[in-house]
């Protein structure tokens, strides 16, 4: 069984909109998580160059990471009501 079979199937049974909401829900949390990935990774090879500056760039890892967490989760929250409506 392939998966554009799977998915023609559940779409069939909740509607396209709220399979697309899914999708996007899971999109967005995919994004968020290679985004953070990369801030942290980034964050700590710039420790690793320069170890003074570690909690000026540990203070903006942080706060680069909650930014994207935050647009996460508005994008969630967006699916969410798309797939409610």
């Amino acid at each position: 069984m392939s998966l554009l079979t799977i998915l023609l199937q559940a779409a069939a049974g909740i509607g396209i909109g709220k399979m697309g909401a899914g999708i996007g829900a899971g999109f967005a949390a995919i994004g968020a998580g290679l985004g953070i990935g990369n801030i942290g990774k980034d964050a700590m090879s710039a420790i690793a160059r320069q170890p003074e500056a570690a909690g000026n760039i540990r203070t903006n890892m942080i706060l680069a990471a909650a930014f994207v967490e935050g647009v996460a989760l508005f994008a969630c929250v967006v699916c969410l009501l798309i797939a409610i409506a």
